[in-house]
């Protein structure tokens, strides 16, 4: 138990003191079903949705469960089509998110609200092209009085009751961030969808010290590609691979997701069921498991660490729940020339 607490605060001081190196990057936030966090992966997915008006969604990720104290992200976002042309092939997405991220005993957190806009153009009878932007007020904090220091060392054990000598110093900082994106889809059939989409974060490069120091949030680049198959009529295949840089740290997340037919109700309202299993290159394995009722999907996933973390927390990595609604505003309307996804 005093090695794997050691761990955890060996890695909250490391993010202490990272946030004020110049020209390194903090903290970001993160989900492995970045599919499932639309506007997160970039902000031209605000509002790019085939067969419904608008999409509400929440995240849930807690990770590293089997250290004292956890890792905990979540995220709240909603997203709306306005401005619909007469044959429904271009409009405009508006979308609002929050984000909020804590870690470790001193509750190093994150505080990000978010307004996102994006425009979708039909450019053929097989392809369209959207671009979309986003800024966000974010909030950054660290309790150290919740932390332990060697003074409650006494000589003979250590209590972690004692007084740390830091009551009451919490530690803020917070700026405004500012993002872009763009997606290219081509859909040549009913049954096929591929999608490109390129996205930058930090485009204005941030100050983000908590000791007003001149350090700059790294832009980090990020591209996604996505397709969907209709293989049968109650069969869906969908792979996609994502990737994103920041200074020297990268990642790399692909996978194949398949989505099945399994009953429908009396009013006509599909029960489907969601599974499938993603890798982070070099760190984890991610199996996928979910349904779909009407407009209401949830999925669950779990990351089984295989990095060299792993014989400290014992392959455990991260649970992960996304819910997400996506309704119209009234009954029905005519269909996009494109499939759904």
């Amino acid at each position: 138990m005093r090695i794997q607490r050691l761990y955890t605060y060996l890695a909250i001081a490391a993010a202490v003191i990272l946030t004020q190196q110049q020209d390194v990057s903090a903290q970001g936030m993160h989900f492995s079903q970045y599919y499932n966090a639309p506007m997160l992966l970039n902000p031209a997915n605000t509002a790019l949705m085939s067969d419904a008006d608008f999409r509400l969604g929440a995240n849930y990720r807690t990770q590293w469960a089997g250290l004292p104290v956890p890792f905990n992200t979540f995220s709240g976002f909603a997203d709306f089509q306005m401005l619909r042309n007469r044959n429904l092939t271009n409009w405009l997405g508006l979308g609002l998110a929050m984000f909020n991220d804590k870690a470790g005993d001193g509750q190093l957190s994150l505080g990000r609200y978010e307004g996102f806009v994006a425009y979708h153009i039909q450019t053929g009878n097989f392809s369209m092209f959207s671009v979309g932007f986003s800024g966000a007020f974010v909030q950054r904090s660290v309790d150290f009085s919740k932390l332990t220091f060697d003074r409650q060392w006494d000589g003979f054990k250590f209590d972690g009751t004692a007084p740390n000598g830091e009551t009451g110093w919490k530690a803020e900082s917070s700026f405004i961030d500012v993002g872009a994106g763009v997606n290219y889809a081509y859909y040549p059939s009913e049954f096929t969808y591929i999608k490109l989409g390129l996205g930058v974060s930090h485009v204005n490069r941030p100050r983000e010290s908590f000791y007003q120091m001149d350090n700059k949030v790294q832009i980090r680049p990020t591209a996604n590609l996505d397709a969907i198959f209709v293989t049968a009529s109650m069969f869906t295949l969908n792979p996609s691979v994502y990737y994103t840089r920041q200074g020297s740290a990268q990642e790399i997340t692909y996978g194949l997701q398949a989505k099945a037919f399994i009953s429908e109700d009396n009013a006509g309202n599909p029960t489907n069921v969601i599974f499938g299993v993603y890798h982070r290159y070099g760190d984890a394995v991610i199996p996928v498991l979910g349904f779909q009722w009407a407009g209401v999907k949830f999925v669950s996933s779990y990351d089984i660490t295989l990095s060299g973390l792993s014989d400290h927390v014992k392959y455990n990595g991260a649970l992960e729940l996304a819910l997400i609604y996506e309704g119209m505003y009234t009954g029905d309307r005519d269909k996009m020339n494109c499939p759904r996804f």
